[in-house]
């Protein structure tokens, strides 16, 4: 009997994968349906998982940024003329310039014609569609506002390519200059240092503690410089293997919303999406528990994720949407106190968009001062390492050349 993979949703909305032994497809949708889960996806074990893993990735590349701002806009554009979802996708398939994006937009025309939902037939391509896109076109087929939510997803991935590069180029500079630095350091430590090592023993200096230590840093790296890239590789591959786990992204997502000088970008960017998507369903009439649980897919953050679904269990409990936020400890009072005002007012929506609005300015101000706060660590670390081999290796030779003289 072959066996097939499966991916199916509950009632709630989260995702099931797994693999059951059946006799046919068929046989495996009507299990599932009887466990009370809608089937998103179902192939047999043995195939290919979908049509792009017969194209060679590497080679061909996944679409970029602004291939999916263009594909939302143009259907933005064709849904608000009425043209038929169907006859959208052919048209774009024909247009489309990457051959990946292509051939998923025929696939998808396909899927669809077949009876599968648009949002399906998206998450068909995880590599190629984010979990964002993919929960926002859910939303629009369950409000009827598919023209709506294209227009807000070409906005967002806008902002956040334009935010993504305005990163990206605050950082070019110091990472240039960070990785000048280390070069250099592994250039002094296993071909001058050694050098200078041997002078000292030749005259029997007397060194000072911080010369000893740079001299014992410099043998160690020249003798166990193999052993140190062996350590170097599996350390990364290690950390990869444990990013790509649930644990591990779990603890990434947390981790990188407090890192140093770019935390609290991501993490407003991240607050951005969640009130911006929020906002959206509530104005378009979904009920605000299942709308917090579509919410909680689209932020693509583990840890945020799991603030939100438990602000959808305290409304199940009764509570209201302010004292749910509160508990989380993920919003700021100013936040917190609109919450509340759009509650009593009965405007949650409308207060959610100024909310987004608000973070996008935060998180535009954010980046613009990102290389202002750089420049003096970057600095005064410069300035730390010229002190080091001032003092670690030039002092002892002017102790050594004062001697000579005298």
């Amino acid at each position: 009997m072959p066996t097939y993979k499966y991916i199916a949703r509950t009632v709630t909305g989260e995702r099931l994968d797994g693999t059951m032994d059946a006799p046919s497809v068929d046989a495996v949708a009507s299990q599932l349906v009887n466990n009370n889960t809608t089937p998103v996806e179902i192939y047999d074990a043995g195939e290919k998982d979908s049509l792009l893993t017969r194209i060679d990735k590497r080679l061909i590349g996944l679409p970029k940024a602004n291939d999916l701002i263009l594909l939302c806009r143009q259907l933005h554009t064709l849904l608000k003329a009425g043209v038929p979802i169907d006859r959208c996708f052919s048209g774009l398939s024909a247009s489309a310039e990457n051959p990946m994006l292509k051939e998923a937009l025929i696939d998808i025309s396909l899927q669809m014609e077949s009876g599968r939902e648009l949002s399906a037939s998206f998450n068909r391509y995880p590599d190629m569609f984010p979990s964002l896109f993919v929960s926002m076109v859910h939303v629009g087929e369950n409000t009827g506002k598919l023209d709506d939510v294209f227009a807000t997803l070409a906005r967002q991935l806008e902002l956040e390519r334009v935010t993504r590069a305005q990163i990206k180029s605050a950082l070019r500079y110091p990472t240039f200059v960070m990785i000048a630095i280390f070069l250099a350091m592994g250039v002094l430590l296993v071909f001058v240092v050694p050098s200078f090592a041997k002078f000292f023993e030749h005259h029997g200096a007397e060194l000072p503690m911080m010369t000893q230590i740079i001299l014992g840093v410099s043998h160690f790296v020249t003798t166990y410089w193999l052993h140190l890239i062996i350590v170097f590789v599996a350390f990364i591959l290690g950390l990869r293997k444990y990013g790509r786990s649930e644990e591990g992204r779990l603890h990434w997502d947390r981790i990188k919303l407090k890192l140093p000088l770019v935390g609290h970008i991501l993490y407003r960017a991240t607050l951005s999406r969640f009130s911006h998507t929020f906002a959206m369903c509530l104005s378009a009439g979904v009920p605000i528990v299942v709308a917090l649980n579509l919410v909680a897919k689209a932020v693509d953050n583990i840890h945020v994720e799991k603030n939100i679904l438990a602000m959808r269990e305290g409304l199940e409990r009764g509570e209201s949407l302010f004292q749910t936020a509160s508990r989380t400890e993920m919003f700021s009072p100013l936040v917190l106190q609109m919450i509340s005002v759009g509650e009593e007012a009965g405007a949650v929506d409308t207060m959610l968009k100024e909310v987004g609005i608000f973070y996008d300015r935060e998180v535009s101000y954010d980046i613009k001062k990102l290389s202002a706060s750089i420049e003096p660590i970057l600095t005064l670390f410069i300035g730390g390492i010229v002190l080091v081999l001032a003092l670690g290796i030039f002092m002892p030779m002017w102790s050594i050349s004062s001697a000579m003289k005298g």
